[in-house]
């Protein structure tokens, strides 16, 4: 049977809401394209996508040999590459604003105990990989780049093209700043009831073995970056266990926790 008193705008009441979270979510969506058109004409103006893009390749440049620089095969590269460094980091710069505007949509949805969880993930992990790309950047790359200018033979000068460079600048940047979120990941995972800190602590040995495998996969060919993703992130996975425990202690919700005694 029809609805005798239907809406003005021909909409149920199980439309409505949906239709009120779509056009929030379009505003939130505006609100970070803003954010981040804002930060990229910033970074625009100073230091300017070119500084930029030096600043991404000093840790290649300083061990390169004297006299050589970096090329670039396409004729469009040396203005493309430094408007998409531009582009990456105008989106780290706004990044504050992208995960508040995430905090602010999903937020009146939640329990209070879920907000307890949620703010200090969005938080933690977003600082996680903040310190596993400046890890690659400031550590990794100058021990990387050192490696393989000592192990080139001499009669090879390096000359490496900037699409190249930032191609896998970004791979390593994924790679540090995903393997950085292994706290991030056990903490969920034992939230949501999918594995104990008990089976956590029996499966440290095989972690050790996959992040080995890992780190052998996603770095270059080298043992010095290897081992700089593997043991950081054997390191974090302890991290994630006491970090675990703490998170399932102070989210519980208020049926979870035992009855006070009469």
């Amino acid at each position: 049977m029809s609805n005798p008193n239907p809406s003005p705008d021909g909409l149920n009441g199980a439309e409505q809401p949906f239709v009120t979270h779509l056009v929030e979510l379009r505003d939130r969506l505006i609100r970070v394209v803003f954010a981040i058109g804002i930060a990229f004409i910033a970074l625009a103006i100073y230091p300017s996508p070119s500084a930029l893009y030096d600043l991404l390749a000093m840790p290649l440049v300083e061990h390169l040999p004297k006299g050589a620089t970096l090329i670039a095969t396409n004729p469009i590269s040396p203005f493309m590459v430094p408007i998409k460094v531009t582009m990456l980091a105008a989106f780290m710069l706004a990044l504050p604003v992208v995960l508040y505007q995430i905090w602010a949509f999903v937020a009146p949805g939640l329990y209070q105990h879920e907000k307890r969880l949620v703010l200090p993930l969005i938080v933690s992990s977003t600082l996680l990989f903040f310190l596993g790309v400046s890890f690659c950047y400031f550590f990794v790359f100058g021990k990387v780049f050192t490696f393989i200018q000592e192990f080139a033979p001499k009669s090879i000068t390096a000359a490496p093209d900037i699409e190249a460079y930032l191609s896998f600048v970004l791979n390593m940047f994924i790679a540090f700043g995903a393997a950085f979120e292994v706290p991030v990941v056990l903490v969920i995972l034992v939230r949501m009831g999918m594995v104990s800190i008990e089976k956590l602590r029996d499966f440290r040995s095989y972690f050790i073995v996959i992040a080995f495998v890992i780190a052998a996969v996603v770095t270059p060919p080298d043992v010095v970056s290897q081992l700089a993703l593997a043991i950081p992130m054997c390191l974090l996975y302890e991290v994630g266990i006491v970090a675990a425990g703490l998170f399932v202690k102070h989210t519980k919700a208020p049926d979870q926790d035992e009855p006070s005694a009469s």
